[in-house]
């Protein structure tokens, strides 16, 4: 609870990167019951295509009342081997285009889809990648590339000092996008 008025206070979306992945029904219960009730907190929840439409349709259910929620299907993945071919991508953007109303983007190492939100994982400066198929890029090529938003974790969890660590990768992206739009 502290964290969601703290969200109120200051104006920022709480992002649970969940990747649910299963039928509706499943779905909606993991999203709404259990000892988590994602729905009540999380305003943005990301979401696997791999079920079809169904998986958006079961974490509609749960969404009640007055709240205002969103998901991001993971479209592309930063690690080595995934299985996000070209026909999985167009399925999920057929999902995010029927349930726009939902959907609000996608995870993508790349612009996906004119409407939608990108936002990219896998940014981080320090290393190219990692020993279980992590595979980096830098936050200005992603934002250059039409990324709307960067995803760092270990850049800035790992970092000594976490404040000067989240500045710098705010500054190389805000150089991604002044070179973009030359």
């Amino acid at each position: 609870m502290d964290l969601q008025n703290l969200a109120k206070e200051y104006d920022f979306l709480l992002f649970e990167d969940r990747k649910f992945a299963d039928i509706g029904n499943t779905v909606s219960l993991q999203y709404g019951g259990g000892i988590y009730k994602i729905v009540e907190w999380a305003d943005i929840v990301t979401i696997h295509a791999v079920p079809g439409p169904g998986v958006v349709d079961g974490l509609k259910k749960a969404v009640k009342g007055d709240l205002i929620r969103g998901g991001l299907i993971l479209a592309e993945m930063s690690s080595k081997g995934n299985l996000c071919t070209p026909e999985y991508q167009e399925s999920a953007i057929g999902i995010a285009k029927q349930h726009a109303d939902f959907v609000l983007g996608f995870i993508g190492m790349r612009p996906i889809a004119d409407g939608f939100l990108t936002l990219t994982p896998g940014v981080q400066m320090a290393s190219k990648g990692d020993a279980l198929g992590q595979q980096y890029r830098e936050p200005k090529d992603a934002v250059r590339e039409g990324s709307d938003v960067i995803i760092v974790g270990r850049g800035v969890t790992g970092a000594k000092d976490i404040t000067e660590a989240a500045a710098l990768y705010q500054q190389e992206g805000w150089q991604g996008y002044l070179e973009r739009l030359k």
